[in-house]
């Protein structure tokens, strides 16, 4: 039985549960995705381009291989095909659909995609970026307990107006990370079975509103005492976008580069764009989640 939810401000109809995303009312008429499982062949070579081991792309269509969990198409960036290997978990497919899959979707639908967290501060949209690891979901589980509510996290669509699109009220947390911020995991879903990784469900602190993206922190660590908070000015701003696009890699396959450099240009022209440095020891979620609430009280 077909079921209806929404993401990205997309209506999806899918043969699979999606637990993560909220629900939505089937109104009649077609939905903006549809995900069924089928067979999932890649063309023969020459009729595509393939830019990994295991993903190919063609004209309005995307293929990813993930050995052990399923493979996945994408055409016209409206249907979603999945062939499951035997035996797989649904929660491991669902990594790679929510993630890679619909990212590819998101990349047809002419979004520009960063790799982090949003979180609405004020009715604007704060982001976070940076490398794996520095800290962005902590950060954004920081800004959840103080009452902020989120937008999206890992994957954030930024449209043609510069604002953030809302995701889905999902912030996936690694064990240690949760016992640092007395956040109980026993009742919450791991993101895979063999991933001591959490999907911490934010439907209470979740901003289904498109806003617009009025900050970017990058986030570094650094052998230093205190946080440093340092404006990018100038030409410096469009490297930071451009290298946390989220799989950018993929984004170059699908030749999107040049409206990818344009929007990257639009959207640093816009917001007040800060590199915040952090101590590699000691992770002060506090007083990094103060440190950048400071910086936009004090820049506006």
């Amino acid at each position: 039985m077909p079921r209806f939810c929404k993401a990205y401000g997309l209506t999806i109809e899918s043969d699979i549960a999606l637990p993560e995303l909220l629900a939505a009312a089937h109104e009649g008429g077609p939905a903006d995705i549809t995900i069924s499982r089928g067979p999932v062949r890649v063309p023969a070579v020459g009729q595509v381009k393939q830019i990994s081991p295991f993903i190919w792309v063609g004209e309005d269509a995307f293929w990813l291989h993930v050995p052990g969990v399923a493979r996945f198409s994408v055409v016209g960036a409206s249907k979603i095909t999945i062939d499951p290997e035997p035996g797989v978990d649904e929660a491991s497919i669902r990594v790679f659909l929510l993630g890679s899959v619909l990212g590819a979707v998101l990349f047809q639908r002419g979004f520009l995609l960063l790799h982090g967290n949003a979180v609405e501060v004020d009715g604007g949209c704060v982001i976070c970026i940076g490398p794996s690891g520095v800290g962005k979901s902590t950060l954004a589980a920081g800004f959840l307990q103080r009452g902020y509510r989120m937008l999206a996290d890992d994957v954030v669509p930024i449209d043609a107006d510069c604002a953030a699109v809302p995701g889905f009220p999902r912030l996936k947390i690694w064990q240690d990370a949760a016992e640092k911020m007395a956040i109980n995991t026993t009742a919450q879903t791991r993101v895979r079975p063999d991933m001591n990784k959490f999907n911490l469900m934010t439907r209470d602190n979740f901003s289904d509103a498109r806003l617009p993206v009025r900050w970017i922190y990058i986030l570094s660590s650094e052998n230093r005492d205190g946080f440093e908070v340092q404006p990018i000015h100038g030409m410096h701003r469009f490297a930071p976008l451009r290298e946390n696009t989220y799989r950018r890699r993929l984004m170059e396959g699908m030749a999107l580069q040049p409206e990818h450099l344009k929007r990257c240009g639009e959207l640093a022209s816009k917001v007040r764009l800060t590199r915040l440095v952090r101590p590699k020891t000691g992770f002060d979620i506090d007083g990094l989640v103060d440190t950048i609430l400071a910086d936009i009280r004090t820049a506006g």
